[in-house]
C-alpha cells in the first residue's frame, strides 16, 4: 500500500468509473484496475461493490476512504510545510506589527522582500503588542514588530531590538494651546488624548502626572491614521511616535508640543520597538528573510 494507491481509490469513489477515474490519473484503465486490485489483496478484502451501478465502496471501503482521505491530506501538508521551511519560492508568511511600523518600516520591507520573492504569498496583521501576543501564542503568525518592553523578561519570547523610536506629543495647527508661551503637563490633561495602546510604563507615568491612580486615553484606535485625521479636526491631543507621523510635521499639518514641566523619561517617549518570536519556535526561511530585511532597513532609516 502506498500513497499513490490510495490516491486512485479516492478518485475512483470521485467519479464512479474505472475509466473516468483512470484518465483523472493520468493513467490506463487496465493499470488503474490493477492498482485498485492491489489495494484489497492488501487489506484482504473488497472495497467496491463492482455489482453496483456507481461502483459504492464496500463498509470496508468506506473505512479505508476515510483514512486514506486524512492521510493523503496530510501528505500533502507535510509536503508544504517541509517546503516552505526550505524554499523561499513558495510557500506562506504570516506576520504581525504595531500601528506605527505599519506607516513605513513594514511596507517598506514588504516591498523589498516581494520584490526578491514575488511566489511567496505574504500576509502582516496589524494591531497592538496585546492582540499580536495572542496571535502568537495561537500560532497565527511567526513573529511580531511592536514594543518589546512587555516580552523581554517572559522566557516564552525571544525579543531583538531595532533602534527605538522617540515619542512625542502632537496637535493639529490652530490648536488652542498653541497660543500659550509655555505649556504644563495640566494644560495636557484639559483635553482629550488620543494614541494607540500605550504600553504600562507610560501609562503610569500618565497616571501619575494626572494624579489619578490609572490612565486611560480618550481615544484609543490601532489604525494610527484614523488617530491623526481626528486629531487634525479636533482639539484632541495625539501621543505618538514621531516616524509614523514625520510626513504630518513636515508640511505643518501636526505641530510637536514641548511642555516644560514634563519628566526626561516621559519627554523621549521612546519606543522599544523590536521583533519578538517564540522561543523554542525555528522561524521559516521567509520569517528569517523578512526579519534581516526589516533589520537592513531599520539600520538605513537610523542613518537617514
Amino acid at each position: 500500500m502506498d500513497l499513490r494507491q490510495l490516491r486512485y481509490f479516492i478518485a475512483l469513489n470521485e467519479h464512479r468509473s474505472f475509466v473516468r477515474a483512470a484518465d483523472a490519473m493520468g493513467i490506463t484503465q487496465p493499470a488503474f484496475s490493477r492498482s485498485i486490485q492491489g489495494l484489497e489483496q492488501e487489506f484482504g478484502c473488497v472495497l467496491v461493490d463492482r455489482g453496483s451501478k456507481d461502483l459504492r465502496p464496500t463498509p470496508e471501503g468506506h473505512v479505508v476512504l476515510q483514512h486514506a482521505l486524512s492521510l493523503v491530506k496530510g501528505a500533502a501538508l507535510l509536503s508544504s510545510e517541509v517546503t516552505q521551511m526550505t524554499k523561499l519560492d513558495a510557500g506562506e508568511l504570516r506576520f504581525g506589527c504595531g500601528p506605527a511600523p505599519a506607516i513605513k518600516l513594514v511596507p517598506d520591507a514588504v516591498s523589498r522582500f516581494i520584490n526578491a520573492h514575488p511566489k511567496v504569498r505574504t500576509y502582516f496583521e496589524v494591531n497592538n503588542w496585546e492582540k499580536l501576543s495572542r496571535s502568537l501564542n495561537r500560532e497565527e503568525i511567526e513573529f511580531f514588530i511592536a514594543d518589546i518592553r512587555h516580552f523581554e523578561a517572559d522566557p516564552n519570547f525571544q525579543t531583538q531590538a531595532l533602534t527605538p523610536k522617540r515619542g512625542v506629543f502632537f496637535c493639529r495647527p490652530d490648536h488652542p494651546l498653541l497660543a500659550k508661551e509655555s505649556l504644563s503637563t495640566n494644560d495636557m490633561f484639559d483635553y482629550p488624548l488620543a494614541a494607540t495602546l500605550i504600553p504600562p510604563g507610560i501609562r503610569k507615568l500618565l497616571a501619575n502626572l494626572s494624579g489619578k491612580a490609572d490612565f486611560s486615553v480618550n481615544i484609543e484606535s490601532d489604525h494610527f491614521g484614523a488617530l491623526v485625521k481626528i486629531v487634525r479636526q479636533t482639539n484632541a491631543i495625539g501621543i505618538g511616535s514621531e516616524e509614523a507621523f514625520i510626513n504630518d510635521i513636515e508640511p505643518g499639518s501636526l505641530v510637536r508640543l514641548h511642555w516644560r514641566n514634563l519628566p526626561q523619561n516621559l519627554e523621549s517617549l521612546s519606543a522599544r520597538c523590536g521583533i519578538v518570536s517564540r522561543t523554542g519556535f525555528r522561524l521559516s526561511p521567509a520569517a528569517r528573510e523578512m526579519i534581516e530585511t526589516i533589520l537592513r532597513l531599520d539600520v538605513v532609516e537610523d542613518a537617514a
